[in-house]
């Protein structure tokens, strides 16, 4: 029987600091992860979802099946596009370009970014994606919904519940929203992004 694993970090668990600490890092990936992880593994034995790739279960399953699945969907791709918090963090090459372009200049991709993430009521995440046409649009998703699930191709994406920033920053979600910046690894953003 195929299962999914807990994704292993690209980095320590105190890497990220301060921007996440390594306490957050332990909970978030450790125990919220891995609890998805765990359920997604005993729902899918014995169904038809036995053996699929997550998107396909995001992109077709429902109910606690797509909770889990989405979640892990999600916590792979933001916790793999992270790195040491780096001073001046921004992206370069064609995704700057297409950024620029499409939202006037990074600065106000980024208030953009953060106001969207800031304003999703209850849990979810904001996203930055490409459409079939290469245009860069940034959604909200609730809970436990992902970009591919309106065709779209998930490039970067912040964490709104709570459990992904209370301990560090309790209820100030634009300041770690904010914060977040210095950890972006854009080159694994622009990879996913392949223009």
């Amino acid at each position: 029987m195929a299962t999914f694993d807990l994704m292993i970090l690209p980095y320590a668990p105190e890497a990220l600091e301060p921007v996440i600490s390594r306490e957050t890092i332990g909970f978030h990936h450790g125990k919220h992860l891995q609890g998805y992880v765990n359920n997604l593994n005993a729902a899918i034995a014995g169904t038809p979802f036995e053996g699929k790739g997550l998107e396909e279960i995001v992109c077709t399953a429902e109910g606690g099946m797509l909770n889990n699945a989405g979640q892990i969907l999600n916590h792979n791709l933001y916790f793999g596009q992270f790195m040491a918090p780096k001073e001046g963090n921004r992206p370069e090459g064609a995704l700057a370009e297409a950024i620029n372009a499409q939202f006037g200049s990074f600065e106000v991709f980024q208030d953009e970014f953060v106001k969207k993430g800031t304003g999703l009521f209850g849990s979810g995440w904001v996203w930055l994606s490409t459409d079939e046409a290469g245009n860069l649009i940034i959604t909200q998703e609730a809970n436990a919904a992902n970009p591919i699930q309106k065709g779209l191709t998930p490039l970067l994406t912040f964490d709104v519940w709570e459990h992904a920033y209370y301990l560090d920053y309790q209820n100030r979600r634009p300041d770690h929203l904010k914060a977040l910046w210095a950890i972006v690894n854009w080159e694994v953003v622009a990879e996913r992004y392949g223009r």
